[in-house]
């Protein structure tokens, strides 16, 4: 049985881990598709919590689907920011399913999801301070050290803040990854949800942070109400998190990218066509083959031009910078 194994060992690694490709978040729905069709797809990430205790039908499609493909493995309730102990038992139990399915690498959110044992099965948004940066950074300096391997953290999409905060949250990010040596996983849509729901610019956030860090991005559609945006995962992406992503993507130099999609998720050849767009913001698209003779188009090989970082401020809507096609 041939592994789907693409070319990761041929890309720039990020923190000794391996740029994997464009990959999909592997959800049940799919599970009879991909076993019966093994897609040419990059890599998957999966919900760390929806395997952890499972030995049935899901843990026996995780372990087929990693024989065959990277897996990167995504948390929820890792809650690092939270004052109450770290879960040295839901730690343990994260371990082993790591040891079992080796993945390329374990992430989890900067937030909190409760206090005093409750879980609110939500990503919650820390006060960010000096007395908030200590304490994170100590506990990633834990759980690293439980893992036995770097912990990834992404930044959370967010609806309220702290009026205590006295950094932005890129410079916490920054401080942060300085005191610890985590990995970073940059949800641009979330930074582009932040942005409009805070008022600042996308950009000033992606270039504040330490993009040499960042071993892989998320993309994923969201809802937006007029005067907020909700991180929904039910659609596909934007063109304004499609430009944002093309810009933070040139500036780190590449890393893996995944499209998350968990609601109103739809058949998995439509949602394999989705992160394979990613293609054109990426150069990672071949030429477009030349067009019939007949064809007014021109035959020019297609090029993915540059973001023009002036349509990304606050205040103007982005723009995605799609290939020119010349007309003869």
């Amino acid at each position: 049985m041939k592994p789907y194994r693409n070319a990761a060992n041929d890309r720039p690694k990020r923190l000794g881990l391996p740029d994997l490709g464009l990959g999909v978040g592997l959800r049940h729905i799919h599970f009879n598709y991909i076993l019966e069709h093994w897609p040419d797809i990059e890599w998957f990430e999966i919900i760390s919590e929806n395997f952890m205790d499972s030995q049935g039908w899901p843990r026996y499609v995780l372990d087929r689907i990693a024989e065959r493909y990277p897996v990167v493995m995504h948390g929820v309730s890792l809650s690092i920011g939270s004052t109450d102990a770290i879960n040295v038992d839901y730690l343990r139990r994260l371990k082993r399913l790591a040891d079992a399915i080796q993945p390329a690498w374990i992430s989890d959110h900067l937030c909190w999801t409760g206090v005093v044992g409750l879980n609110t099965h939500d990503l919650l948004p820390l006060p960010l301070t000096e007395q908030t940066l200590s304490h994170v950074a100590e506990r990633i300096r834990v759980v690293q050290d439980v893992l036995e391997r770097p912990l990834v953290l992404e930044n959370p999409s967010t609806y309220v803040g702290f009026t205590c905060s006295t950094m932005p949250e890129w410079e916490f990010i920054r401080r942060m990854t300085e005191a610890t040596g985590c990995g970073l996983l940059l949800d641009v849509n979330n930074v582009y949800v932040s942005s409009v729901n805070h008022d600042f610019d996308p950009l000033t956030y992606i270039h504040g942070i330490p993009i040499e860090r960042v071993v892989q991005f998320h993309l994923a559609g969201h809802t937006h109400y007029g005067t907020h945006i909700i991180d929904t995962h039910d659609g596909p992406v934007v063109n304004q998190v499609w430009a944002l992503y093309q810009a933070a993507y040139a500036l780190a130099g590449g890393a893996s990218t995944l499209l998350e999609w968990d609601a109103k998720i739809p058949a998995f050849a439509d949602l394999h066509a989705e992160i394979l767009k990613a293609r054109h913001y990426t150069h990672r698209l071949p030429p477009f083959p030349a067009a019939p003779r007949e064809s007014p188009l021109t035959t020019a090989p297609h090029t993915v031009q540059a973001v023009d970082e002036s349509y990304l401020s606050v205040g103007t809507p982005l723009h995605v910078i799609t290939p020119e096609v010349g007309v003869a």
